[in-house]
Order: structure tokens, then sequence, then C-alpha cells
């Protein structure tokens, strides 16, 4: 049987801080205009509490955010999908003008700095704060019951 644990922040989920401190990806998600959901894969770090991601202004996801903070994540296992992190909380969009997040994630999963394709970008930090933390891994050896 998969082991399910829920707290209010991630750091209160020490299997959920790993999970999410490895070379994994999340799937950010934040309200359209019309209200439709839309979802960007993206590299991720942890400081403390918080997700962080990298994006260029003008993106639809960025735009969104700014626009409405709600969003969710989800962060899941590379090597076993069915362990996985869900949460739900807010962004708050800020400057990131040395590009010190988008090297920094780029070091975690390339192991190089990252190599900007539109140097006049402006890049930019979402920080998610969660409210609502949920960490699954699945028991049974990994196999769906």
């Amino acid at each position: 049987m998969a082991e399910v644990q829920r707290a209010e922040r991630i750091s209160g989920l020490p299997g959920a801080c790993a999970l999410v401190d490895r070379p994994n990806v999340a799937v950010l998600a934040s309200h359209g205009r019309d209200d439709v959901i839309h979802q960007t894969v993206m590299w991720v770090l942890r400081d403390g509490d918080d997700l962080l991601f990298s994006t260029v202004r003008g993106r639809v996801g960025c735009a969104n955010l700014e626009r409405d903070p709600r969003a969710s994540v989800i962060a899941y296992d590379v090597t076993d999908p069915e362990e996985y992190v869900a949460a739900r909380g807010s962004v708050r969009v800020e400057p990131d003008p040395e590009r010190a997040l988008s090297n920094r994630l780029a070091r975690k999963y390339t192991g190089a700095d990252h190599v900007e394709a539109d140097p006049s970008a402006v890049r930019l930090v979402l920080r998610f704060t969660a409210t609502a933390v949920v960490h699954r891994r699945p028991g049974n050896g990994g196999v769906a019951p």
C-alpha cells in the first residue's frame, strides 16, 4: 500500500524535500485569463519551504501568475513516477537580473551554467509558497495495487 503524508509546508515532509532536492522535474500549474489551467514542465530548486522556478517575462505561465498568484505544483521522481510531491499555494514573481537562479538550476540538472537563447530576455524567479503539501511514496516495491 502507498504511504501518503500531508503537511502545510514542504519542510514538514523530509521525503518530499529529498525528492525535490534531486534533479526531478516539476509541473507548475497556473490559471489563465479564462480560468483554463496552464501547465508547464520546469526545473525546480527548493529554498527552505519555497520552491523556485526560473522563467522569462512574457511567457504565458508567468503572465498568468503575475495576474493571479494561485498555483499548484507536482514534482515526481523520474526513476519512479509513482513517488511524487503535490502542493497548492501561491507564487511571487521576483526579478533575477543576474540570472543567478537560472544558473543554479542549470548546474543542478546539467552540471553547467545556463546558456540564454535570447540575451535580452528578462529573467524572473517564480517563488512558490505552499499552503498544503502531499508526499506519496509507493508501496509494494513500487508496484501499483
